[in-house]
């Protein structure tokens, strides 16, 4: 099931290499503001939530905006039979506001 959300990007790390078992990786990763379970009483505020998002070129067009950026996310429920989760297809980042004029 996909859907689109909008998000606050805090963050993202791209990392890519080699292991010393010869295993390649190559991954960015993007920090969500997302609020916490306030339904118990026990929660307030934010916690962030990581998503993968492609390899280590996806960093790079992401590098230059100022941190923290508002974006619209294309997200997904997947499963594989016994686990659901949800995983970060494409990120588009909204124009920031043009800051207003003094009084």
């Amino acid at each position: 099931m996909k859907f689109k959300s909008m998000v606050k990007v805090l963050g993202m790390k791209s990392s890519s290499g080699t292991m010393d078992n010869g295993m390649v990786f190559d991954s960015t990763k993007v920090y969500v503001e997302t609020p916490l379970d306030d339904s118990k009483g026990t929660a307030k505020g934010y916690a962030t939530s990581e998503y993968n998002l492609g390899d280590s070129k996806e960093y790079a067009r992401y590098s230059k905006l100022n941190f923290p950026f508002e974006a619209e996310a294309e997200m997904e429920i997947v499963t594989s039979g016994k686990q659901t989760k949800t995983v970060m297809r494409s990120l588009v980042p909204l124009p920031a506001p043009i800051p207003g004029k003094a009084a």
